[in-house]
C-alpha cells in the first residue's frame, strides 16, 4: 500500500499538477532540484526550505519572533503579499505551497518549536481536502492538527488555530465538492480549540460569500487570497494573537 509520500509524488508526476504558490517554494536560498518530483523524493516535508532562515531567526530577540505562522501557500502568499505585516508584528512566516498537514507536522520542530516563539498560528488542511497527498482522510488530518497543537503546548508555545479559508472549487483538481468538507473541518477546529484552550482565528466570517466560497475580490482563483483578502484576515489574526498571548 502506498504511503502518503508516495501518493503525493506519484500524483504530481502523473498529472502535471501545479498549485499557485508552489513554484515559489524554491528560492535562491534553498536547494534546487531538477523537478518537484525529485524534490519530493529527496525532501518530502521540505525541511531545507527554511533551514537557512531558521539559523538566522533563532538569534533574533524574542519580540522579533513572537509568533510563527506555519501553513501552506495561503500562509506563504501572506508573507509574500504583505511582508510588513510580518516584520512589524514580530511574525515569522513558515508557509510552503502545496503542503498537507502531515508534511507540516514533520517540519513542526525545526520550523516552529526550535525558534522558541511565544505562539504559533496554524492554518492547515485545505490541501488535505484537495487530495494533494491522496484520498482525503479527515481522521488523519485531525490527528496531524492535534499533534501540532499538543507539541506546541508541551513546549510552552501558545496555539492559534485558524479555520480553513472558504473553497467552492479547487482549480487544480475540480469536482471534489470541498465546501462541506471545509465546513466540517472548521467545526471540528472550533471544538478542538475550545478543548485545548487555544485561541481561534476564525476567518470564515470575513471571507465567506454565504455559500462556502470566497467573496468576490478576496481570492484570485477562488482559493488563494488577494492582497485585499489578506487585509481582511489581518485584524482577525491580530485579535487571536492578542488573546493567545494574554493567556500565557
Amino acid at each position: 500500500m502506498l504511503d502518503r509520500r508516495a501518493l503525493l509524488t506519484a500524483g504530481l508526476a502523473s498529472s502535471g499538477w501545479a498549485v499557485p504558490g508552489l513554484a515559489l517554494a524554491q528560492t535562491a536560498a534553498s536547494p534546487q532540484w531538477p523537478s518537484e518530483e525529485e524534490r519530493l523524493r529527496a525532501d518530502w516535508p521540505f525541511l531545507q526550505r527554511y533551514a537557512a532562515e531558521n539559523a538566522v531567526d533563532r538569534e533574533l530577540p524574542p519580540e522579533r519572533r513572537r509568533v510563527v505562522f506555519i501553513g501552506d501557500s495561503i500562509t506563504q502568499g501572506w508573507r509574500d503579499f504583505h511582508p510588513a505585516f510580518f516584520a512589524d508584528n514580530g511574525l515569522l512566516g513558515r508557509g510552503i505551497g502545496g503542503q498537507v498537514t502531515a508534511q507540516m507536522l514533520v517540519r513542526f520542530w525545526p520550523d516552529v518549536v526550535a525558534l522558541k516563539p511565544a505562539a504559533v498560528h496554524i492554518l492547515a488542511g485545505v490541501n488535505d481536502i484537495a487530495q494533494n497527498a491522496g484520498p482525503y482522510d479527515p481522521a488523519a488530518t485531525r490527528a496531524d492538527l492535534q499533534a501540532m497543537t499538543v507539541l506546541a503546548q508541551a513546549s510552552g508555545i501558545a496555539v492559534i488555530l485558524a479555520t480553513i479559508t472558504p473553497v467552492a472549487e479547487f482549480p487544480w483538481r475540480p469536482g471534489l465538492g470541498p465546501t462541506a468538507k471545509v465546513a466540517a473541518l472548521n467545526a471540528w477546529l472550533r471544538t478542538w480549540a475550545a478543548e485545548r484552550g487555544a485561541a481561534l482565528a476564525d476567518y470564515t466570517g470575513v471571507l465567506d460569500d454565504g455559500a462556502g466560497g470566497m467573496r468576490p475580490g478576496l481570492a484570485y482563483d477562488g482559493v488563494h487570497p488577494t492582497r485585499e483578502g489578506y487585509a481582511v484576515m489581518e485584524p482577525v489574526a491580530l485579535a487571536a494573537i492578542g488573546l493567545a498571548l494574554a493567556r500565557t
